[in-house]
């Protein structure tokens, strides 16, 4: 980031190669609709553009993205006042995603997905969040603190609380 911000345009082409694909997985299972997760990650990434010259190591590049994803996020979600439902079609390109697995591998895998996605939804947007930057992003509790605006041990308890409700949810 501070070689794009001198001025190195190839440096911003790494960043974006890195971090583009974890980045909008990201967006689109907080939003769960494509389009507005597009959209969302394209705020993102000119956000980035905008404050590469005044960007100072603070912290890990991925730990400043996750803050301006996270702060983009917390902006829609006050615009719209609610959390939207999945999309009605989400079952059926969930059924769509090609598999070469045997059919009954397929749909074993499908509904195991399907149940863990269901137990994601069902959690706090916090908790939530939470469990989605420490497992996908692998992220530490506190670069996650630092995403989020909360302390180490607030982070801490928002994934034990999640990570127990998931295990209930998935043992029953």
């Amino acid at each position: 980031m501070l070689a794009y911000g001198a001025g190195d345009a190839g440096a911003f082409e790494v960043l974006y190669s890195r971090h583009r694909g974890p980045l909008f997985r990201f967006m689109l299972r907080q939003v769960r609709e494509h389009g507005t997760a597009e959209e969302l990650y394209q705020d993102v990434w000119q956000k980035v553009i905008v404050a590469r010259e005044r960007y100072r190591v603070e912290a890990k590049f991925t730990t400043w993205l996750y803050q301006i994803a996270h702060n983009r996020l917390t902006d829609h979600w006050r615009a719209q006042s609610h959390r939207p439902p999945a999309p009605e079609d989400a079952v059926e390109r969930a059924e769509r995603e090609p598999d070469p697995q045997t059919p009954e591998r397929q749909l074993s895998t499908f509904q195991e997905r399907r149940r863990l996605q269901l137990a994601l939804e069902e959690l706090p947007a916090d908790q939530r969040e939470a469990v989605m930057l420490r497992l996908e992003q692998e992220l530490s509790l506190e670069e996650i603190g630092e995403i989020t605006g909360v302390g180490r041990e607030t982070v801490k308890s928002r994934l034990r609380y999640a990570l127990d409700k998931l295990r209930q949810r998935l043992n029953s």
